[in-house]
């Protein structure tokens, strides 16, 4: 089981900005994901194609299992 933290940002164009994070601490709430999220905005770090991040718009936890069928060594 893998999980993945996924969160969702709208940039000043209007269009999404996605950063996911891998195996989130357990027990992490939505309010300190969201302060995490607005913390990241201030910060002016992430900026694509002249574009910043202007607004919180998601996030969610990705829960994946991967079930093998065969190997071949």
């Amino acid at each position: 089981m893998a999980l993945t933290l996924q969160l969702v940002f709208t940039k000043s164009d209007g269009k999404d900005f996605v950063l996911t994070v891998d195996e989130p601490r357990p027990g992490v709430t939505p309010a300190e994901v969201q302060a995490a999220m607005e913390r990241v905005i201030a910060s002016g770090v992430f900026k694509k194609d002249g574009d910043v991040l202007t607004a919180v718009k998601s996030a969610r936890i990705i829960d994946r299992s991967v079930n093998d069928l065969f190997s071949s060594k």
